[in-house]
C-alpha cells in the first residue's frame, strides 16, 4: 500500500464552509473573549462553563457565537476554559466549575462519571454515542516532504526526529500511538510487534513531548522536528495557517494508509445550574448547521448528510480505518476471568493493556523508550 501527500481537494467547497461559517456568525462575531478584539461571548441572563481539550477551540469560536444567535441559546454566555484533556478533566474532577465538557478521549469523560458528575448514560444523551464531531490520525511534514515520510514505518528512518504529545496528559497523543501501534500489530493481534515499534519510536525518534496536542503543534510551527502526528484537523489548520509564508514555514500533511479514527465525545455535567441550556448547546452542536461549521473548521462532521456534503474536505486513500471498538475488542479478549466474567471492551481494554497506570506503552514512555 502507498500514500502520497494530500493536496487538499474541493478548495472551492472549503472557501464556501467557511464563508458560511462567517455569515452564520456576523451577527455575534466569530473570536472569543481570550483574543485580543475578540467577541465577548460573555453576556447574558444566564451562563455555561465549557470545559475542553484543546484542539477544537478553533472550531468553538464558531459554534459558540451561531448557538447565542439561536433561541434556544438567546441570553446564554460563555466562559471557555481549554488545555491538555486529561489535565482539563482532573481539573473537573476537582470541582472546577464547568456545565459541558469535550474531551478527546471517553476516558477522561469516565473518570467524571466515577467522580459523580457525569451521569452513567451520557452516552445515550445525544447522537452518535454524544460524539458530534471527530478527526483522523495524520503526519504533518514540512513543505515538499523533504524527508519521504508516506507510512508508519518512514518515522523510524535514521535521523527522522517526531513530534508527539505525552500520554499521561493528552488525549491526542494516545490517538497518535494507536494508529501506527495498530497498523504495526494488526489491531493488537501482534502486541508485541505494536510495542517494539513504539518503544523504537520514543527511544531514538520523539525528542520533543508537549503536554496537549495544541501544545505539539505549536512546537512544530517553531521548527522543531520533522514530523507532527496529530489530528486532521489540526493538520488542516496548520497548512492553512501557514500557507503565505516563508516556504521554510509552510508544511504539508499525510494520511497514512492505516490510520485511526479519532472520536471526541461530549457530556453535560450534572452540577449545572441550568440543564436546559447545557443540554439545548450539546443538542446544538449535532444540528447541520453546528455540523458545516465543524467541517469547516477542519473536523469530520458525524451528520451522514453533512458527510456526504463536505467529502471533498477530507482526501486521502484510507485502506483500513482502526476504531477503539475494534482494537478494544482485540485486546480486551481474554480478560473475562479478571473482569466480573466480562472481557473488557473499548477504552477499557485499550488503558489497561497500554495507557493505564501498569499499562505497556506508559511502561515505555516512562522508561524512555525501554520495555
Amino acid at each position: 500500500m502507498s500514500a502520497g501527500s494530500v493536496k487538499r481537494r474541493g478548495t472551492g467547497v472549503l472557501v464556501s464552509l467557511l464563508a458560511l461559517a462567517m455569515v452564520l456568525v456576523s451577527g455575534c462575531g466569530g473570536g472569543s473573549t481570550d483574543e485580543p478584539g475578540g467577541v465577548d461571548i460573555s453576556s447574558g441572563d444566564r451562563h455555561l462553563d465549557l470545559v475542553a481539550y484543546a484542539v477544537p477551540k478553533i472550531g468553538f469560536d464558531e459554534i459558540i457565537p451561531a448557538f447565542r444567535a439561536t433561541p434556544e441559546g438567546e441570553g446564554v454566555g460563555f466562559s471557555a476554559s481549554y488545555g491538555a484533556s486529561g489535565d482539563q478533566s482532573r481539573k473537573v474532577a476537582r470541582r472546577v466549575p464547568a456545565d459541558v465538557v469535550n474531551f478527546s478521549v471517553e476516558p477522561d469523560i469516565t473518570r467524571l462519571v466515577k467522580a459523580g458528575l457525569v451521569d452513567e448514560n451520557w452516552k445515550e444523551q445525544a447522537p452518535n454515542n454524544s460524539t458530534p464531531f471527530g478527526s483522523v490520525v495524520a503526519l504533518v511534514v514540512r513543505k515538499g516532504n523533504p524527508k519521504n515520510i508516506r507510512d508508519w514505518d518512514d518515522l523510524l528512518k535514521p535521523g527522522v526526529q517526531v513530534v508527539t504529545p505525552n500520554p499521561g496528559s493528552s488525549g491526542s497523543a494516545k490517538w497518535n500511538l494507536l494508529a501506527p501501534f495498530s497498523a504495526v500489530s494488526d489491531g493488537g493481534r501482534n502486541l508485541q510487534a505494536g510495542l517494539d515499534y513504539v518503544a523504537e519510536l520514543i527511544r531514538d525518534h520523539v525528542k520533543v513531548v508537549p503536554k496537549s496536542g495544541r501544545e505539539a503543534t505549536t512546537a512544530f510551527e517553531q521548527g522543531q522536528g520533522d514530523v507532527l502526528i496529530s489530528y486532521e484537523n489540526e493538520a488542516i489548520m496548520l497548512d492553512k495557517a501557514n500557507a503565505g509564508k516563508n516556504p521554510n514555514s509552510q508544511v504539508e500533511y499525510v494520511i497514512p494508509p492505516q490510520t485511526f479514527k479519532i472520536e471526541n465525545p461530549v457530556a453535560v455535567v450534572n452540577t449545572t445550574k441550568d440543564l436546559p441550556a447545557a443540554r439545548s448547546f450539546v443538542d446544538f452542536l449535532f444540528t447541520p448547521e453546528a455540523q458545516r461549521i465543524w467541517a469547516a473548521t477542519g473536523f469530520r462532521p458525524v451528520d451522514p448528510v453533512v458527510i456526504e456534503e463536505t467529502r471533498d474536505l477530507f482526501p486521502g486513500d484510507i485502506a483500513k480505518l482502526w476504531t477503539i471498538a475494534e482494537i478494544g475488542k482485540i485486546l480486551g479478549e481474554g480478560t473475562a476471568e479478571e473482569n466480573d466474567g466480562k472481557d473488557l471492551t473499548g477504552w477499557k481494554a485499550v488503558d489497561e493493556v497500554l495507557f493505564g497506570k501498569k499499562g505497556a506503552i506508559t511502561k515505555i514512555y516512562d522508561s524512555g523508550g525501554k520495555q
